[in-house]
């Protein structure tokens, strides 16, 4: 098993193995659009539920319950508050959480004894807290203003490092991809959006940026003085860095992506912890949509922006005119100029003449 995944990481270095990743950018262009769209309608529809650190409000901890019912919680704030908007959530497997709108010091003094009583605890089992409202909006503005900031800065790092803003601009375009789907998943989902969530939102920007940055890099690399070559466009050598890339991305996502599972599913819903489930959920979508983004949405995304320069046209022409005087002389079909190389061909390999069945 070892032997013939080292087998074909070495079959996609060498071009000897090619998926035509580049050359079917409007099937990934599609897939992205529509995974976008989607995830744009569930903001308009079922919208994100922001946490009370962002809408401001009142918490209740209930320490060791008696019963665990949500129901009861639920029930004991309207029955003080009518307007309190409650909503429960285990938190530990061994509490219960209570937030609510913004309340007065004596409704609040009077739902903590309330919440004792209906949940058979002491008055002591029972903490509140209060988050005013100036100091979500405080959360929700910094919380933006470091994305924005960030978003620029690695922009002209980008800009800068590659020598080309369209890698820099395909490789934003992935990041909104990613983000986009990530909140449209909190929405479908309906959990709450909490500091953690924007932490985590944070995360899978760098993550992600980090992978296509690496595959940008090989696509520098193979690209460098394509111009000077007649044997291959720059989407075949751009593909060829994809694939090059191709094992260390999948290697890459699957050892990052198995511990943050884990993190979800046994620590989120066993454990039920409620920051840990914010900031794997924002994790676990983020850097599953994020390898799919740096693999095949930000290098056919880049490829496309260059294509269109003219350099790149007449490049691509001279490559077509060479491959047609070699296939008149050799009479060998000749491989379509924006698609991948001929399936066994290694890169630059030199096509074989057919030969001729004696008859």
């Amino acid at each position: 098993m070892a032997s013939s995944l080292a087998t074909w990481g070495n079959d996609l270095y060498t071009g000897k193995k090619s998926y035509n990743i580049v050359g079917r950018s409007r099937t990934w262009f599609l897939v992205a659009a529509i995974a976008v769209g989607l995830s744009i309608l569930l903001l308009f529809t079922k919208q994100l539920q922001p946490g009370i650190e962002f809408r401001g409000g009142a918490e209740f901890v209930v320490a060791n319950p008696t019963t665990m019912s949500q129901q009861v919680g639920v029930d004991t704030v309207l029955a003080a508050a009518p307007e309190a908007q409650p909503r429960v959530s285990v938190v530990g497997g061994t509490s219960l959480r209570i937030q609510t709108g913004e309340l007065t010091e004596e409704t609040v003094d009077q739902l903590k004894a309330d919440l004792a009583e209906a949940y058979g605890v002491d008055p002591g089992a029972v903490t509140s807290s209060f988050v005013g409202p100036s100091w979500g909006k405080d959360v929700t503005t910094k919380a933006l203003r470091g994305m924005g900031i960030f978003i620029v800065l690695v922009s002209l790092v980008m800009t800068a490092y590659f020598r080309n803003w369209r890698m820099a601009a395909a490789g934003i375009i992935a990041l909104f991809h990613d983000l986009a789907v990530t909140v449209g998943v909190y929405a479908l989902i309906g959990w709450e959006v909490t500091p953690a969530t924007a932490i985590g939102l944070l995360t899978i920007l760098g993550y992600s940026l980090y992978d296509t940055v690496v595959v940008f890099d090989k696509v520098r690399e193979n690209t460098a003085g394509f111009l000077d070559q007649r044997r291959n466009t720059y989407a075949e050598l751009a593909n060829l860095a994809v694939n090059q890339t191709l094992v260390r991305s999948i290697n890459t996502s699957v050892v990052a992506i198995l511990p943050v599972a884990s993190i979800l599913f046994f620590g989120a819903f066993i454990l039920g912890a409620g920051t840990l489930r914010d900031i794997a959920l924002a994790l676990f979508v983020g850097m599953s949509v994020g390898a799919y983004s740096s693999i095949f949405l930000a290098t056919p995304l880049e490829v496309w922006l260059r294509s269109r320069e003219r350099p790149v046209v007449e490049h691509n022409k001279k490559v077509a005119k060479a491959r047609a005087a070699t296939a008149a002389k050799t009479g060998v079909e000749a491989p379509a100029v924006a698609g991948a190389l001929k399936p066994g061909m290694h890169l630059g390999q030199k096509a074989q003449p057919k030969r001729r069945k004696n008859r």
